[in-house]
């Protein structure tokens, strides 16, 4: 029996080709790019509620004391405190029966898993104060919510941990600056995608495209020489030919 050989197929991309596609269409991906900045722009205006935020800085002391039957002392080299005693206040504040008090006395129309999604807590700048920042379409009612916040917080952690306390360093005031969505960031993220989703397609269809555009494809891809070339008779330009009018009678066209 013979031997037969395994043919294998190869697929060259063409480089050039595509960045000579691209470059035709330069103008469409431009377009495209224009078009989806124009949709994240209307986006963010229109069709996205803007949101506030306000924020309270409360002083967590960290001096001991104790829960229940057993003491604890809490220092920096014990515990960060920062980062711990932020983590356990904010467990008691991020909790159902802190958020239904806060509810209740600022007189807002959520419930308490509303709410805990609205309100975020963080050691500000890794020391013992802590930062709660509350986020809703009202910037009014955002800040009526942080005040509430600081007035119950320190209340509940102290009926919980026997010896523990919160002062309020700094109180929430309106903030009329948006802080979502951004116009900026919609626009340039749509303008951004356009072009990429226009350019992805262009490079798609190019490779799809096996028409031989000119000889020079031809050289490039097979090792076959050019015999001749028919002329595009649809290009005139400062070419001349012979064409027959209605009459039959050959006019020569310059």
């Amino acid at each position: 029996m013979g031997k037969q050989d395994n043919a294998k197929e190869y697929y060259t991309i063409d480089v050039l080709h595509i960045v000579k596609s691209l470059w035709r269409r330069a103008w469409l991906i431009a377009l495209c790019g224009f078009l989806a900045a124009a949709i994240g722009f209307s986006i963010a205006a229109f069709a996205i509620a803007p949101t506030y935020s306000s924020s309270i800085k409360l002083y967590v002391n960290n001096s001991s004391f104790s829960l229940g039957n057993t003491s604890f002392s809490i220092s920096s080299s014990e515990l960060t405190a920062a980062q711990g005693l932020v983590r356990t206040y904010g467990e008691i504040l991020d909790s159902r029966s802190t958020l239904e008090r806060v509810i209740d006395k600022a007189n807002v129309d959520y419930t308490w898993k509303q709410l805990s999604g609205m309100i975020h807590y963080a050691p500000s700048n890794d020391t013992e104060i802590m930062l709660v920042t509350v986020t809703c379409e009202n910037p009014y009612e955002a800040s009526k919510i942080a005040n509430t916040i600081a007035q119950v917080l320190p209340v509940r952690i102290s009926e919980i941990i026997d010896g523990a306390s919160m002062e309020v360093v700094d109180s929430a005031i309106p903030d009329v600056d948006k802080v979502a969505p951004s116009i900026t960031r919609y626009t340039g993220v749509g303008l951004i995608l356009g072009v990429l989703v226009a350019m992805i397609i262009l490079i798609i269809a190019a490779l799809l495209d096996d028409t031989i555009h000119d000889e020079e494809y031809i050289l490039r891809t097979y090792k076959y020489p050019i015999l001749g070339k028919v002329p595009n008779l649809l290009d005139t330009g400062s070419k001349s030919y012979a064409y027959y009018s209605s009459k039959n009678q050959p006019k020569q066209n310059n």
